[in-house]
């Protein structure tokens, strides 16, 4: 068997990658990695998390992103519900609309994330009740 090991990363669509960048940065934290300069351009950058465990790579597609605006193809995993708690705190000093903490499939989940574009992020932890 070919073992696979995770991501490498996750490529979003966005209207504008430096309007977009601004947000990932402000609001997740997100430090950039590499920038994907065409023509003298910045077309894409990869963003990763402060303790580089994923990334994150935006693509200014703007023909592409309406489709994805009210969907949520990304949840971020965090560590624990108190970790949680602690985003939720987080967004709500920078007053971003997120929803109320509540138990998902597998553990508990913030919703309503949206970037500039609408597409949702979701915060998960991976394991739910004790």
């Amino acid at each position: 068997m070919v073992l696979l090991a995770g991501f490498h990363h996750v490529k979003l669509p966005v209207s504008s990658v430096h309007k977009s960048l601004e947000w990932y940065r402000r609001v997740l934290g997100f430090e950039v990695a590499i920038e994907f300069v065409e023509d003298g351009v910045l077309r894409g950058v990869a963003l990763t998390d402060a303790g580089q465990t994923l990334m994150i790579a935006l693509r200014e597609e703007p023909g592409r992103v309406a489709g994805l605006s009210g969907f949520d193809p990304v949840a971020l995993a965090v560590p624990t519900l108190q970790a949680l708690h602690a985003w939720s705190d987080h967004l709500d000093a920078l007053g971003v609309d997120h929803s109320d903490i509540a138990e998902g499939s597998v553990g508990w989940l913030i919703g309503g994330i949206t970037d500039p574009d609408g597409i949702e992020i979701r915060l998960y932890t991976r394991q739910g009740r004790s």
